[in-house]
């Protein structure tokens, strides 16, 4: 089952990790160890698109859904992304409705969108053929954005509307910084920005995704309404495991 399919059912939280080791091995360990999703991190990470196609295969044979998170919004990047067997693209640093609609539709294909035709290796991820994979997996693709600007709080509302976002991401790093509490995930302005971002979505209906790093945060925002959760980033989680060897 495609995950965006998965995000349609009410009764199911998801959970993940970000993968920005530019490693198949430990994409295949996270997806074999039961992750719902992984997201290939193309933003922050040294991961290229050798890697990042050799991670999306990876997860092939488990129930472990490959996305990327892409550098900007930008067709071409989302085009390398998707035909290389991602299943969803997350984009980050959306300010505008614009932002989001140009999101949306860089995901479908025309006449729903802007997508080019080139799925000469995703189709073998999928298990289609190259002519049945627009039919057969294209309308599968899942859209995510991160707010994580001013800009994308303010509009939040009118960005909930947008038909197509598939799940509104709460990105607490950059959406501190950009609040001038760096870290502060307990200052007023941090707490107000996301509460206008959990009432929007919830609203509107779009599965929230947020951080949560032990099994504490995980509760908390699943008793928020959270149902996507990111329960790791795998170079931290290397090092935290190598880190408890001291203690």
């Amino acid at each position: 089952m495609f995950i965006r399919e998965r995000l349609a059912r009410d009764d199911e939280v998801l959970h993940g990790v970000m993968g920005t080791i530019p490693s198949a091995v430990s994409a295949q360990a996270i997806a074999a160890g039961g992750a719902d999703f992984l997201l290939v991190d193309r933003e922050h990470s040294p991961v290229g698109r050798d890697s990042m196609q050799a991670m999306i295969a990876a997860t092939a044979g488990t129930a472990c859904a490959p996305l990327v998170r892409v550098p900007r919004i930008d067709g071409a990047e989302v085009n390398v992304a998707l035909d290389a067997g991602a299943e969803g693209i997350v984009f980050p640093m959306v300010r505008t409705v614009e932002d989001v609609e140009r999101s949306v539709a860089a995901v479908r294909y025309p006449p729903h969108g802007t997508r080019g035709w080139g799925p000469f290796v995703a189709h073998s991820r999928h298990g289609s053929s190259p002519a049945e994979y627009a039919a057969a997996v294209g309308p599968h693709i899942s859209c995510w954005i991160q707010i994580e600007t001013l800009e994308a709080v303010e509009a939040i509302e009118d960005i909930a509307r947008v038909g197509g976002v598939d799940v509104i991401v709460v990105a607490p790093f950059d959406l501190s910084m950009a609040l001038g509490v760096p870290g502060r995930f307990d200052a007023p302005a941090f707490a107000e920005a996301v509460g206008a971002i959990e009432r929007a979505a919830l609203a509107a209906g779009i599965p929230l995704s947020g951080v949560a790093f032990d099994a504490a945060r995980a509760a908390e925002l699943v008793g928020r309404g959270y149902r996507v959760l990111l329960r790791g980033i795998d170079v931290f989680m290397l090092s935290g495991a190598v880190a408890a060897f001291r203690t």
